[in-house]
């Protein structure tokens, strides 16, 4: 009867020690989450109701993306059309700078900036707003 006691007990603290273990590790530990970029300072106003704000035609602007942001992978559009840019980058941002084409004078311009983080996610955003006419 000590023998059959002694293999229970030895099997239950077997079974015990090998579950805990079994279900200490979650597989998502070894994942880094994602932090997404930020934008900020957008330097035109928007269009909003009731102010009606309008920019001036071929109006430079600028706004900056958080430092995790990759430069390299920022994409820049006006009513679905790609803008040329440039980008300042230093340690805290990364500075983009546009102008809006003539083309959109007396127009409403939908602005679109998507950019991809260091560690693989995106981050969209995107401003309304009014150019004036000539």
């Amino acid at each position: 009867m000590t023998t059959i006691r002694m293999i229970n007990t030895a099997c239950v603290f077997a079974i015990v020690l090998f579950s805990g273990t079994a279900s200490a590790y979650s597989k998502d530990d070894g994942e880094q989450a994602c932090k997404k970029p930020q934008f900020k300072d957008f330097t035109l106003p928007e269009y909003a109701e009731p102010d009606n704000h309008e920019v001036s035609p071929e109006s430079e602007f600028t706004f900056t993306i958080s430092p995790w942001a990759d430069p390299k992978s920022i994409q820049l559009n006006a009513k679905k059309q790609p803008l040329a840019f440039t980008v300042e980058s230093n340690s805290s941002f990364h500075r983009v700078k546009a102008k809006l084409p003539a083309e959109f004078n007396g127009k409403y311009v939908r602005i679109d900036a998507t950019v991809k983080a260091v560690l693989g996610c995106y981050e969209k955003d995107g401003w309304l707003v009014k150019v004036a006419d000539q």
